[in-house]
């Protein structure tokens, strides 16, 4: 039984001043602001039945439920392959304590979520996604996300170790003039609507593999193609309708039916040529990017 004397709004109080933060460890680990929200109202609920005298560090008590909320929807994700990643947006619940992000806010939920980090994390097995996001981006100690993963600290330091450097790997020496980018990309576009393989080969990474998201899974794209030659047969005659953008400050391509993004190919740059294509089709995802479109 929890204390008669109890005041729910002081309790309310608490949890809407970690609101932010527990949102933005949510978003981080499932790249889905419906699903980081439903996260969070879990953990509103389990709060509500708990006695909060019996919690020495609120801010860390929440980060943790909120941890292992994200991590069993990470597993049942993976445990349904064929649906979209994004569920329906879900109303806030009455009794759950919101607050409306202004500007500031905003940023502290969307900084080191581009493209390529969100495409990554999507690669990453549940526990190694939360030890790397628990550690890297939010700097909780192996011996507090250990119990999280159900792992030892060594493991844990192992798990995270895993996801750091598939995301290094992904960053790995960049191309960052977008003047340059953006002339790889008017000749990619060129190439793959006139068909010459010839041409794309030569803009492409041998390396080079192709990413869909769930949602573009879900209209048929295949969730991944690697090597050059097999990239470019999948976008030689094709592109027609794309056109150059900007997409979090990098080149890209965007098909915009009527100027509304749809499908936005993320593309990384290395050495003057593209070694990764992200294909985002996700609708609440899509207009947190910032697409900036261009004549082309």
């Amino acid at each position: 039984m929890y204390p008669e004397d109890r005041d729910d709004d002081v309790l309310a109080e608490r949890f809407a001043e970690n609101g932010d933060h527990l949102r933005a460890v949510a978003y981080r680990m499932l790249g889905s602001r419906a699903e980081a929200d439903d996260a969070v109202q879990e953990a509103w609920m389990r709060l509500s039945r708990s006695d909060p005298d019996e919690i020495d560090n609120l801010r860390g008590w929440l980060t943790t439920v909120v941890a292992r909320v994200c991590l069993d929807m990470l597993r049942s994700r993976r445990s349904r392959r064929e649906e979209p990643l994004e569920a329906p947006v879900t109303p806030a619940r009455a009794d759950t304590p919101t607050t409306a992000l202004d500007p500031e806010q905003e940023v502290v939920l969307g900084d080191s979520v581009g493209i390529a980090l969100l495409v990554v994390l999507e690669t990453l097995a549940p526990a190694e996604r939360v030890a790397f996001v628990l550690h890297d981006l939010f700097a909780m100690p192996f011996d507090e996300i250990a119990p999280i993963v159900g792992r030892s600290p060594a493991a844990t330091r192992q798990l995270a170790s895993r996801g750091r450097r598939r995301v290094q790997g992904s960053r790995a020496h960049p191309d960052a003039d977008v003047g340059r980018q953006r002339e790889i990309v008017t000749a990619f576009l060129a190439a793959s609507r006139g068909g010459d393989l010839g041409a794309l080969l030569a803009l492409l990474d041998p390396d080079v593999v192709l990413r869909a998201d769930a949602a573009a899974i879900a209209t048929g794209a295949p969730p991944e193609v690697r090597g050059a030659e097999a990239v470019a047969a999948t976008f030689a005659g094709r592109a027609r309708a794309a056109q150059p953008a900007v997409v979090d400050g990098s080149a890209a391509l965007v098909w915009a039916p009527r100027g509304e993004p749809r499908v936005v190919f993320g593309l990384t740059f290395a050495n003057g040529r593209i070694t990764a294509i992200d294909m985002l089709a996700d609708p609440e995802l899509l207009p947190e990017l910032g697409v900036e479109l261009l004549e082309g």
